[in-house]
């Protein structure tokens, strides 16, 4: 990235939101998970880990242990993701550092909570990270440079696979029950992160087949602002037909579905999740 383009708006608001990211992680991790004695997946729950043995504080061992992967990521990936995982990391060790005494103000003594929240807390936190093309490093840089150097390898069952070496040793350490509750948290937290990427924003792609799609296309075109595409189909019959293609977000569903039902009562409306839409008239940043 040149110096001129890393200081632009869009940038620093990605910036500002990894570093959120991650000081909402540090706080699920520190009042939550470390309350109960929980712990995470990847690089951070291996600190969480030697930290409940060892005494050595999270924060450094995030940051000792993501130093030779942020290089191979400098030398191997993208400049702008490494540049941006790099603050991610430097910003969770902080955070983890400067809340590690937030455990004492939570006084209530309930696993599933502390499950609860701090899987839901680390997932929004997460969440933020990717969706702003950043990351908290670890196993998120792991598995893109294996999947870049082999793409037909299953980095999913590469990331569980760890994330199983990790529960067992927190077994070990902190008893079977521990070890269940994490697996919730971890749960709660791929969750979340899924949702906080691709369902805040939601989208519905309407597929309409009509006898008046001229009209139906002029309304949404005209009146709502809104982009239509016309594909061409063919029923059982045989006949032709137009079917139109338009995706919407959710807020705006009942008045289009109104809409198209007043112009023509015998409209087939199909309606089908948008998980994520990147282009045109769309932010694929979901801030």
């Amino acid at each position: 990235m040149k110096i001129n383009t890393i200081f632009n708006k869009q940038n620093i608001k990605n910036a500002i939101f990894v570093i959120i990211g991650c000081l909402i992680s540090a706080i699920g991790v520190n009042m939550f998970l470390v309350n109960a004695k929980l712990f995470s997946g990847g690089v951070s729950g291996l600190a969480i880990l030697i930290q409940y043995a060892f005494k050595f504080p999270a924060g450094y061992t995030v940051l000792l242990a993501n130093i030779p992967l942020l290089v191979l990521s400098y030398k191997k990936l993208n400049k702008r993701f490494t540049i941006y995982s790099t603050l991610g990391t430097v910003s969770l060790s902080v955070f983890l550092l400067l809340t590690k005494n937030l455990s004492s103000i939570v006084t209530i003594q309930d696993d599933i909570l502390f499950c609860v929240y701090g899987g839901v807390l680390t997932g929004v936190g997460a969440g933020l990270a990717y969706s702003n093309h950043g990351s908290e490093g670890g196993m998120n840089i792991i598995i893109i440079l294996v999947k870049k150097k082999y793409d037909s390898f299953d980095v999913g069952q590469l990331g569980f696979t760890v994330n199983c070496v990790i529960v067992f040793l927190g077994m070990l350490l902190n008893g079977i029950p521990i070890a269940l509750y994490t697996l919730m948290s971890m749960y709660i937290a791929a969750t979340v992160t899924d949702k906080v990427i691709h369902g805040l924003s939601r989208k519905k792609v309407l597929l309409i087949i009509t006898d008046k799609e001229d009209e139906v296309c002029e309304y949404i075109t005209n009146s709502k602002h809104h982009g239509v595409t016309i594909l061409n189909g063919k029923a059982l019959t045989g006949k032709e037909r137009k079917v139109i293609y338009c995706i919407v977000h959710v807020s705006r569903l009942p008045a289009f579905k109104y809409a198209v039902q007043k112009i023509d009562e015998n409209a087939l409306i199909s309606i089908i999740d948008a998980s994520e839409v990147d282009g045109k008239g769309f932010n694929s940043n979901i801030l």
